[in-house]
């Protein structure tokens, strides 16, 4: 079933009945939104396959529950980033962060967000963004996915609100408190480095 013909009801009703070509046509069609999902969500120490099964796991035994009311993509989405946030909580105990550990190019990051205004740079480059997969990783599972869709993936408010099922009040304090937390944890580093 190719991208053009693709009507997800009609391909969710044929696997109900049995159809594995459906099973399949269904597992490859959704793939590319389940990893994307999955890569940006993905806890540190959680393979990304892994993921990808555990979420069409959950998307092949729990199809008699999805309803044509919202879009197959939002359901399986819904599925895919609750999956990830279980998986982050499972993560106990995270490492800290010293500006030791920083490399001379994460250090020149540091720096220059620290001197920023702004609460996270709208652009960032490659250092930038394996220091902010850093910052990102000591917030706990909440906080990190709010950051992530809202800054990272520019999502709205609203985007957010579907994928996740919060209310709007609910995104919005998530994601100033989360800013917070960010922004102590690089002032930690910064005060670090002056002493």
């Amino acid at each position: 079933m190719d991208a053009e013909n693709w009507n997800a009801n009609a391909c969710v009703a044929r696997v109900r009945q049995g159809d594995e070509s459906a099973a399949r046509a269904l597992l490859a069609q959704l793939h590319p939104l389940v990893l994307k999902l999955v890569r940006a969500h993905q806890p540190r120490r959680t393979d990304e396959e892994d993921l990808v099964q555990i979420v069409f796991m959950k998307v092949f035994t729990k199809l008699d529950q999805f309803s044509s009311s919202v879009p197959l993509e939002h359901w399986v989405s819904r599925i895919a980033v609750n999956t990830c946030l279980k998986a982050m909580r499972y993560e106990r105990g995270r490492p800290e962060i010293r500006f030791s550990d920083l490399t001379e190019e994460e250090e020149q990051v540091v720096q220059r967000l620290a001197s920023t205004p702004d609460d996270l740079p709208e652009t960032v480059d490659a250092m930038s963004r394996e220091l902010l997969g850093r910052l990102l990783g000591m917030l706990n599972a909440e906080d990190r996915l709010v950051v992530t869709l809202l800054n990272l993936e520019q999502k709205t408010v609203a985007e957010v609100c579907q994928v996740t099922g919060w209310s709007t009040p609910l995104v919005k304090v998530r994601a100033f408190r989360a800013r917070q937390k960010m922004k102590r944890l690089l002032e930690q580093l910064m005060n670090e480095r002056q002493s």
